[in-house]
């Protein structure tokens, strides 16, 4: 009787041990979950219509992490898988993983208030190469001159911003991969044509 007894209490501790270790998510990051649950039903519900500065400052002023998880949680609303990192400092340059019609998109999310820096997406586009799998890198600033040509130099890297950030994030149509290739339309290699407002 007491080999039973000892046997269920271990079998009860290891299932405890089990279940703690993979459902425990750090209060750090459930406050900034639950930020990020919050502003995503606000910009998919009342706030939809604002002025899209009024939705670029509120961006803007959130938690770095927090929106990092804003982004995370508008893939998962629209029914795409989303792979979280286990850690938010530390992540190597990827701040989340997406499943978008069975490819794996690697996700690098910046809150900008002026111009991105070339740098960060460059380093971005080398990881995407180094791990051969597509990414987006998305913003709240502007996408200047040289970062444009990095993206344009770049295979597989898609930058989301302007307006094609508010779609994600207020439930408007989103496609990543959607976009045709930029289109040259001038004499000189300055003279592109955007394909959409960034």
């Amino acid at each position: 009787m007491n080999l039973n007894l000892a046997l269920v209490l271990i079998l009860c501790a290891a299932l405890l041990a089990f279940l703690i270790h993979h459902y425990r998510i750090p209060i750090r990051h459930r406050w900034r979950r639950r930020q990020a649950r919050e502003m995503c039903e606000q910009l998919r519900g009342r706030d939809r219509n604002q002025p899209a500065g009024i939705h670029y400052a509120r961006l803007r002023a959130m938690d770095p992490l927090a929106f990092e998880e804003l982004l995370l949680e508008a893939f998962e609303r629209r029914g795409h898988r989303v792979i979280r990192n286990h850690r938010y400092t530390g992540d190597g340059g990827v701040d989340g993983e997406v499943i978008i019609d069975g490819e794996r998109w690697l996700i690098q999310a910046k809150r900008y208030r002026d111009a991105i820096r070339p740098e960060h997406v460059s380093e971005f586009a080398q990881l995407c190469a180094t791990r051969r799998q597509r990414g987006l890198f998305i913003h709240t600033g502007r996408t200047g001159g040289m970062s444009r040509a990095v993206i344009d130099r770049a295979t597989g890297i898609e930058i989301v911003s302007g307006q094609r950030l508010l779609a994600l994030l207020t439930g408007a149509p989103f496609e990543p991969g959607s976009l045709p290739p930029r289109n040259y339309c001038g004499r000189d290699r300055s003279s592109f044509r955007n394909r959409t407002a960034q």
